[in-house]
């Protein structure tokens, strides 16, 4: 693999996005702890239904938000069909 190559895998991606790589680590590692802070509080909502009682709803409401609807809002590409 040549160092384009190596560099085109680490901001492809994160460019289809509209960010940087430095900001697509972020925002992904962000995600990543939300998601098992998330997970870890439905477990224990599981074995203690009074705990909890909408934590795993309004965590995936959060990132719903973040991930879905605030990414529309980035310029759209041309997109033709022919």
């Amino acid at each position: 693999m040549d160092r384009s190559t190596i560099a085109k895998a680490f901001t492809e991606h994160p460019a289809s996005v509209g960010e940087t790589y430095g900001e697509h680590l972020v925002h992904a590692t962000g995600f990543g702890v939300r998601m098992v802070l998330g997970g870890l509080a439905c477990m224990l909502h599981g074995l203690l239904p009074f705990l909890f009682v909408k934590t795993g709803s309004k965590q995936i409401e959060t990132l719903h938000g973040k991930m879905i609807v605030n990414r529309s809002k980035l310029p759209q590409p041309l997109d033709f069909v022919i």
